[in-house]
């Protein structure tokens, strides 16, 4: 996503647990556009008082914050009683506990501004419950569609947008073991997908468009015995 917006001119704050990645990152994007700025910092997002400090350094180095995305996650996990407590509750708690603190930390600033743009990159598989590895993981993106939609709530009728992305399925480090899946798109068609419906900044979304704007819906009438089937 970053290499995509750069592309469009955009200034960039990155920040992600790997420092040395995003060094290499940076100077990638340095080359693809020379005119645009691009801050790099170390965080893990489960540093929740470290959250609320990187993300008031990017808004005094960047001046302001037209629109912050919380997309750090993860996928561990196995079925509820299979004695995988421990990674289940590491996906909870990157992929809402951690989205709380992010988020908290972000609509401070834009409530200051009283501008911007909340983007929370949630999963396709908020819509339902799934067994096995995605039973954590879908629960935790369930959590953070429903704590994006409130904070829209919060703000209607305010300059400040907020907007949840749900993806299908985009491949990447989280499922790159992972070798059936269905309708699963490269990295660079799922990222030119994200960046459109960003920019588009609807409510919600669903992406890519095809199939899961139909596949959505599918999704919340399928029967328990097809949800099995899908995961």
């Amino acid at each position: 996503m970053a290499i995509e917006f750069a592309k469009r001119g955009h200034n960039l704050a990155l920040c992600a647990r790997r420092i040395q990645n995003l060094e290499q990152l940076q100077g990638q994007l340095e080359v693809i556009n020379p005119n645009i700025t691009v801050i790099i910092k170390s965080l893990d997002v489960n540093d929740h008082p470290a959250v609320f400090a990187i993300f008031k350094e990017f808004k005094t180095e960047m001046g302001s914050l037209d629109r912050i995305i919380i997309n750090a996650g993860m996928g561990k996990g196995a079925s509820i009683g299979k004695g995988y407590f421990h990674a289940n509750k590491q996906t909870a708690q990157t992929n809402f506990i951690a989205a709380i603190a992010q988020a908290e930390a972000a609509m401070e600033i834009l409530y200051q501004q009283n501008s911007g743009h909340l983007v929370t990159i949630s999963s396709i598989t908020a819509v339902r419950g799934f067994r096995r590895a995605m039973t954590a993981y879908a629960a935790s993106k369930a959590a953070l569609t429903s704590l994006t939609e409130g904070i829209r709530i919060d703000v209607l009728g305010t300059p400040i947008k907020v907007s949840c992305i749900h993806p299908g399925f985009i491949r990447s480090k989280i499922n790159e073991k992972v070798k059936t899946v269905p309708f699963i798109v490269d990295t660079k068609t799922g990222c030119k997908a994200l960046i459109k419906a960003i920019n588009q900044e609807k409510a919600n979304s669903y992406v890519p468009n095809w199939p899961w704007s139909v596949i959505h819906w599918l999704l919340r009438i399928a029967p328990v015995s097809i949800l099995k089937k899908m995961s």
